[in-house]
């Protein structure tokens, strides 16, 4: 994968590709063309790698692809959404295995390596691997991060624990989530026409824990079809306004993610499509044909599962033995 941001970065995604062929490997060489965009280029750089990837998986029929990130990475993503004020979905960090597109899964084999391991072995073994200097460039938040290591570590918070917490807010996040889905299917029903949203039995809500509450109305917004949503939003939506009006059987109008949440006095809670604003668009979009991304331009801070990595460098990926340390 060659994002064209930096000189040899060409020459690196080739020395991959002649790795593969020694081995006796197919390899594509896929290449970010166009024009770059002057702000959020990381997160431009990761939509355009996993589209790239994924329409590659797509055109050869592949069912899985494997990204090398690794112990160190997981941790740095762990902070940097606990500083965009996450939620446990987000403090759950990357998964090792999730869906990317429709048919097809994306996988981490040596995401609770640490690094460290994975370069030893590489250079045990004569393996050349990239250090890419971007990711220790200020001008991004790893890069950043990178240079708090030491301090950060001195005080205890190392990426084996920081990784650790990862899984244990996963594993919560796992439950709550569970319980989520089982009230909304107890609790919701489709609105009364085509289009029309969802209905939902705001009296069997108002008793439940405030934290399944927050998740069955995500899932309510999502299978509905709303737009993508903050945290702060939903919690502002659900815990100050939404849940106080239920308990004291008052009716309320709010609006979310370009739907419109209302509970009547007897506590039926509806979810219906908002009038429609101007947008002011997100992200680049796929070329036509591409497979579509799950999860793809979420920030870190949602309450859902989240899909996306949150914030990467905009860096190749390493494939077929040949390591790239992240670094």
């Amino acid at each position: 994968m060659d994002h064209g941001l930096r000189p040899g970065s060409k020459a690196e995604a080739e020395g991959v590709g002649r790795a593969a062929r020694d081995l006796g490997l197919p390899h594509a060489l896929l290449t970010w063309a166009g024009a770059k965009p002057g702000t959020g280029l990381q997160d431009a750089a990761r939509t355009a790698r996993y589209a790239l990837l994924a329409a590659q998986a797509a055109a050869i029929g592949a069912g899985l692809v494997l990204t090398g990130h690794t112990q160190d990475d997981q941790a740095e993503t762990v902070l940097m959404r606990l500083a965009a004020g996450s939620g446990l979905a987000g403090l759950a960090g990357m998964r090792a295995e999730r869906t990317l597109a429709a048919g097809l899964s994306l996988g981490r084999p040596f995401l609770h390596l640490p690094k460290a391991t994975l370069v030893a072995w590489c250079e045990e073994r004569g393996i050349a691997y990239v250090r890419d200097p971007a990711n220790g460039n200020p001008r991004f938040a790893r890069g950043r991060l990178r240079e708090a290591w030491p301090v950060l570590e001195r005080e205890g918070l190392t990426p084996a624990r920081l990784a650790r917490l990862a899984e244990r807010a996963a594993r919560d996040e796992a439950a709550l989530r569970s319980a989520a889905e089982q009230a909304l299917d107890r609790t919701g029903r489709p609105g009364p026409g085509a289009g029309t949203g969802l209905r939902l039995d705001g009296a069997a809500l108002a008793v439940l824990p405030d934290a399944v509450v927050l998740r069955c109305l995500d899932l309510a917004l999502t299978r509905a079809g709303a737009a993508p949503r903050r945290l702060e939003r939903l919690e502002a939506l659900v815990l100050e306004s939404l849940l106080p009006a239920l308990r004291r059987r008052e009716p309320i109008r709010r609006t979310l993610a370009g739907f419109l949440v209302s509970a009547d006095s007897g506590g039926a809670v509806s979810l219906a499509p908002a009038p429609p604003r101007r947008s002011r668009g997100a992200g680049a979009a796929l070329a036509a044909g591409a497979p579509e991304l799950l999860g793809k331009g979420e920030p870190p801070a949602y309450i859902g599962d989240v899909c996306t990595d949150g914030p990467e460098q905009p860096r190749g990926m390493s494939v077929l033995g040949v390591a790239r340390a992240k670094d």
